[in-house]
């Protein structure tokens, strides 16, 4: 017995130190919990019981320079979400008929989410309001109260489609920019998000009776950009017209600046495609075959088209480089006189460290010439010898200068630099190619940027996209900073080079560009895509009007293959005069060879939005203007029913004063 009751005690006081170590360990997680996860489950079990439906504020709007023309804008529309917990069960079928019927989804889909144990699910997104209006309809006749929620939303819409496609970019279902000034100013543009809020049990159902809480969102700030929607629409124009005559089988892009501030006017790559439906084919060939291509080759497809080859990618600029070497040589004291005769000697070629480097017209030598006639012919030898005697490292601290060894800053993404041999290791046959353009790269907006130095006096100025910010609250409005980054060259130095430019265009290589009544200058330039490619980039860099530069214009055209050829003066320069023609007539530019061409009266254009193409083709005639339907070749124009077409869009627009003789573009 006595064995028995000390074993019984034993026993208890071996429970009671393990009842003792359980309570410590219960002690320590519950202050662990109250100490270290507190604010943790405490988030948790708001998230859990309170209900957000979120409310997307209106991104900001993108105005072309004009301040009046809308490149992108965000339209009202509606998201339906359901709160299956606050279905009633009876009705729970009804209400997914309702909402398959009303938004054309599939019944089963939709099924599931209403029975499903979620305190909130989404049916539809971004749609119009009218069909809204059917379920706000059904839900009053139907008597349900609870459960279905519908809440503005907003969507982006491109007013012009495809026009400045690679400068403005797109947005993602979840209003987010994914490419171009959408993402470059996502930012600015995305506005801040706001809510409902409401009390929720675990299965949806509401607790108390606090009602919703609302919590406005705050819309994003507009923007203000630097291109012109007239002068954008032009180079498009002319580009595309280019890159299809001339079978550019790699495309083409141009860039127009405004030297004197740095304010891209016109930005234009091609193809382009259209900002309202992004991920979709945009060529015929492509539309064929889309919808049996492989998801990969369709993203390969859809990114080429969507890379801004102008800041994107580089290239060989040829002999439209030769300007820098000129100016470098005029500015170091090399030349002084540039129409000092016999001051350079073409013999068709010149060796350089054993290597013979031929002239482009080595069959027939230039002969005796001044750095202008130099500049005219383009000869090769003459922009060798001048390199060889500025030596690399003079030469590479005039690339540093005119910041072609580096990013421009431009306010757009994916921007590339230049690819140039380290100044270490470039050698006497190294620098003869890179002072005649060849065997290095460069992005097109690097070279536009560099001879915009040159045009405005030798000043250096960062481009820019973005011209002004608006906020969306108070309407206050911040101009974005002109950036100035020094002197590159004298004054005096440039105004030899614009002189010798505009020789180009008169007589030179360059005479394509001529337009009558106007002083231009340029340069054509001719090079490779590669090595051993047998593909050629043929552009044409201008600058107008000479006396005061308004615009500088780089054409670049890729791998053409026409009967034209491949030659910088004959492809590109014609494309460059052409815009030209219609663009400084509507900068208003005052024209500087008055003897050379007879005046052309100016006339107001009027709006011929609504009204029949037939209509507006005898309104247009009786003023003097032509009438041009996108996407209508001769071919197809005869089956298009002009007398009950009706014009959408015009451009330019209303109010702009053009010469007589040129085109309104429209769509319909």
């Amino acid at each position: 017995m006595r064995t028995i009751k000390l074993s019984s005690k034993k026993k208890m006081r071996n429970t009671l130190f393990i009842a003792f170590f359980i309570i410590i360990g219960l002690l320590i997680r519950l202050g662990y919990i109250q100490l270290w996860q507190g604010k943790e489950l405490s988030s948790m079990a708001y998230q859990q019981q309170t209900l957000d439906r979120t409310i997307n504020p209106k991104r900001g709007t993108i105005f072309d320079s004009t301040g009046k023309n809308v490149l992108a804008v965000s339209s009202t529309v509606e998201t339906v979400t359901v709160n299956p917990g606050n279905i009633a069960k009876d009705d729970k079928e009804k209400v997914a008929r309702a909402l398959a019927d009303i938004f054309e989804l599939d019944y089963e889909k939709v099924l599931k989410k209403v029975k499903k144990r979620s305190s909130i699910e989404t049916i539809v997104q971004k749609v119009d309001k009218e069909k809204a209006d059917k379920l706000r309809l059904w839900i009053k006749e139907n008597g349900i109260t609870t459960g279905i929620n519908i809440d503005e939303d907003t969507k982006r819409y491109y007013p012009y489609s495809n026009i400045a496609s690679q400068i403005i970019g797109f947005c993602g279902s979840d209003n987010q920019g994914l490419d171009g000034i959408e993402a470059k100013y996502d930012n600015e543009l995305k506005g801040t998000k706001g809510a409902i809020q409401r009390h929720t049990d675990a299965k949806g159902g509401e607790i108390g009776e606090e009602g919703e809480n609302y919590v406005s969102a705050v819309d994003g700030n507009d923007l203000v950009l630097t291109i012109d929607l007239t002068i954008q629409s032009i180079v498009e124009k002319y580009l595309e017209e280019a890159c299809v005559d001339n079978v550019c089988t790699d495309g083409g892009n141009v860039v127009a600046i405004n030297p004197q501030n740095g304010d891209i006017l016109a930005m234009a790559t091609y193809p382009s495609y259209n900002l309202n439906e992004p991920y979709s084919a945009y060529t015929d060939e492509l539309k064929e075959v889309w919808d049996n291509m492989e998801q990969q080759e369709k993203t390969k497809n859809l990114q080429a088209v969507w890379r801004n080859k102008a800041i994107a990618d580089t290239y060989e600029p040829g002999s439209v480089f030769k300007l820098i070497t000129a100016s470098a040589s005029i500015e170091e004291g090399l030349v002084t006189d540039i129409d000092k005769e016999g001051q350079f000697s073409c013999t068709g070629g010149i060796e350089v460290a054993g290597v013979r480097i031929k002239c482009w017209r080595y069959y027939r030598p230039h002969g005796s010439e001044s750095l202008r006639m130099g500049l005219m012919n383009s000869c090769n030898p003459v922009f060798i010898g001048l390199g060889q005697k500025l030596g690399v490292q003079k030469y590479y601290s005039y690339l540093n200068k005119f910041r072609l060894l580096q990013k421009t800053g431009v306010d757009l993404p994916g921007e590339a630099n230049s690819i140039f041999l380290a100044e270490e290791k470039a050698g006497p046959v190294e620098l003869a190619t890179i002072s005649f353009g060849q065997r290095f790269e460069i992005t097109p907006i690097q070279l536009a940027t560099a001879v915009s130095a040159i045009a405005n006096g030798g000043t250096s100025i960062q481009p820019r996209i973005v011209k002004q910010i608006i906020n969306s609250q108070t309407g206050e409005k911040q101009d974005v900073e002109v950036k100035k980054n020094g002197e590159v060259i004298s004054k005096d130095t440039a105004e030899k080079v614009l002189s010798m430019m505009e020789s180009v265009v008169a007589e030179g290589t360059g005479k394509n560009a001529k337009v009558a009544g106007y002083r231009i200058g340029g340069k054509t330039g001719t090079s490779e895509d590669g090595v051993n490619t047998n593909k050629y980039v043929t552009s044409f860099c201008g600058v107008a009007p000479i006396e005061n530069p308004q615009v500088v214009l780089l054409v670049t055209l890729y791998n053409p293959t026409g009967e034209g050829g491949h030659q910088g003066g004959g492809v590109a320069a014609p494309v460059g005069g052409q815009i030209f023609s219609e663009i400084l007539p509507y900068l208003q530019v005052n024209q500087g060879n008055t003897e050379e061409v007879e005046v052309v009266e100016e006339v107001s254009v009027p709006n011929i939005t609504g009204i029949s193409i037939k209509e507006a083709e005898k309104i247009l005639k009786e003023i003097g203007l032509e009438l041009s339907i996108e996407g209508v070749t001769e071919e197809n124009e005869e089956t298009l029913d002009k007398e009950n077409t009706i014009i959408n869009k015009q451009i330019p627009t209303e109010g702009i004063k053009i010469n007589k003789g040129n085109k309104i573009f429209i769509e319909y």
